[in-house]
């Protein structure tokens, strides 16, 4: 690697761990929001950093739809007993049996816009004044009009037209009560910087983002696994396929990619050269135009 492409990824992790000290002096009771995605990971690894030789001063929180891979809840259990870390679950299968949302139907239902409540009661519950969260302005265009540090009035919602400037370095994180934030350390990392930096620093990340078989439903263009709650409809067909995954989360949106990348160095050289975005792959993104500034304002990270 070039010493720019060094000095580059030291200058966003500089900025980073920055933002994650500015939360920790700011609020009293901040959370990291986990999802054992390769971003979610970064940040702890960040954080982790950030507070050397202490452990993490915060709880991470994960807001498990109950579609997980197993591949990231096994990822998730270990790296939280490897790090030591404070991890809180909360389960969207009891906001719907606590009658807090009520579950798609169908094939085609999905409980990714249901992890929003879920969210929203365990900031509650807890008194979280901050959620640090893994989103980068590079992957979608709603998330390209968060701050930093990004305004949440009291009932969790964003309005992107009100949100405060940000100069020099100076973080404002004056709320009033019941108000939140949502803080996004990386939000000028890419995706391709991601990827560089754990290959630098050696982060293990979870087996889905490499190359490897898998049974896989052709659904509308995305290649979703095929499991228990994703099966065939109509004139669909299960089919074995070499992929890998560019994000992590619900299995019932979130789509591979067919891609031999079986190492992170693979893996550098296929984002560099690619023409679509990580998230072109995600379901729930193309239920509208506006699917993902429609969820943030509702509250979604």
């Amino acid at each position: 690697m070039s010493g720019y492409q060094k000095s580059h990824l030291k200058q966003l992790e500089a900025e980073a761990i920055h933002v994650i000290r500015e939360v920790a002096a700011q609020f009293e009771r901040p959370v990291l929001l986990f999802s054992g995605g390769k971003d979610s990971i970064t940040m702890a690894h960040l954080a982790r950093k950030a507070f050397f030789p202490s452990k993490i001063p915060f709880p991470l929180l994960h807001v498990d739809t109950g579609h997980n891979f197993k591949e990231t809840i096994d990822f998730r259990d270990r790296y939280m007993e490897q790090i030591g870390a404070r991890l809180i679950v909360r389960y969207v299968q009891d906001s719907i049996d606590q009658g807090r949302v009520t579950e798609e139907t169908g094939p085609y239902a999905s409980r990714n816009g249901l992890q929003t409540v879920t969210l929203l009661d365990a900031l509650k519950e807890f008194n979280f004044e901050a959620a640090l969260g893994g989103a980068r302005r590079d992957e979608e265009k709603a998330r390209a009009k968060e701050r930093f540090f990004s305004h949440r009035d009291a009932f969790g919602q964003w309005d992107p037209k009100n949100q405060r400037p940000e100069l020099w370095n100076l973080y404002n994180g004056l709320k009033l009560p019941g108000e939140t934030f949502r803080v996004f350390p990386i939000s000028n990392w890419t995706e391709l910087d991601v990827w560089m930096y754990t290959r630098d620093e050696g982060i293990e990340l979870p087996s889905l983002y490499f190359s490897h078989q898998r049974r896989v439903i052709n659904r509308d263009g995305v290649l979703l696994g095929a499991s228990e709650v994703v099966y065939p409809v109509g004139d669909e067909l299960i089919e074995e396929k070499t992929v890998r995954f560019r994000t992590i989360g619900d299995m019932t949106n979130t789509g591979a990619v067919e891609s031999p990348a079986a190492d992170i160095h693979a893996i550098i050289e296929e984002v560099a050269s690619a023409r679509i975005t990580e998230r072109g792959a995600r379901a729930d993104d193309k239920r509208s135009e506006a699917a993902m500034e429609d969820r943030k304002k509702q509250g979604y990270f």
